[in-house]
């Protein structure tokens, strides 16, 4: 796994330069407002809420668009389906996407032409559950100046459920079972970590490894593309990096 967590790494810091800010808040603000329809607009009594907001605060969305996007949700204003859809890249590479839409028939138009384009084929759902599993995933600033040494952190982490814990140079990532997500998100905010997102992922129990580096270039390509979908929430996959590949990216 070691070559997939180094991709997320060095994604998450490109996209913090590369990302397109209107998609992000399209997509976080969607997120906001399911929450606050589903759980409430309190953030206090609805932590799916109070992760959205945590997540938009972290992108500098607009405090005016987080609340208007809690009262679309609060007035019930909110029409959108949540869904998935699995399927495979070329060399076998499984996609998992997530959608959050008001328009079933256009996302899967949408999805089809993509996987069209890049030569994928759009599978059932259900068909790619042996190959995921959902495990929460907290991403936090590494601030060492301010935190326990790595040893103590990584056992504060694991009393709370943690099966893993990530160090990087700017951030901790922090793994654990989707039934210990609520214990972590307390664990985290009793100690008032610097949250950089915290979600349930879907991590690959299996990699692929491709080592067509063209190959490679148009899977990235075609996972970027149903990224930057409207309608696309998340996308996880299971494509593993040789080094070469990595340091490519991180250039």
């Amino acid at each position: 796994m070691a070559g997939h967590n180094k991709w997320s790494q060095i994604k998450r810091k490109k996209g913090a330069l590369d990302a397109k800010r209107s998609k992000i808040f399209t997509k976080l603000i969607k997120e906001i407002t399911v929450a606050s329809k589903e759980g409430g607009p309190d953030p206090a009594g609805n932590p799916r809420l109070r992760l959205a907001i945590q997540s938009a605060k972290a992108v500098n969305m607009p405090k005016d668009n987080i609340e208007r996007a809690i009262r679309k949700g609060e007035g019930n204003d909110a029409n959108y389906m949540e869904v998935s859809y699995e399927g495979y890249a070329t060399n076998g590479v499984a996609i998992f996407a997530e959608a959050m839409t008001d328009n079933i028939n256009r996302t899967v138009q949408n999805l089809r032409t993509l996987y069209n384009k890049y030569n994928g084929s759009l599978g059932t759902n259900g068909s790619l559950e042996f190959i995921f599993d959902r495990k929460g995933v907290f991403v936090l600033k590494n601030k060492a100046d301010e935190l326990p040494d790595e040893e103590e952190f990584t056992l504060l982490m694991i009393d709370a459920g943690a099966e893993e814990v990530v160090f990087d140079e700017e951030y901790i990532t922090v793994y654990c079972a989707m039934e210990d997500f609520g214990a972590m998100q307390k664990k985290v905010e009793e100690l008032e970590l610097e949250l950089e997102s915290a979600e349930l992922q879907r991590i690959p129990k299996t990699t692929v490894m491709v080592e067509d580096n063209e190959a490679v270039r148009k899977i990235l390509q075609f996972i970027e593309a149903l990224e930057d979908d409207d309608d696309i929430q998340r996308v996880y996959h299971n494509l593993e990096l040789n080094e070469e590949q990595l340091q490519e990216l991180d250039a």
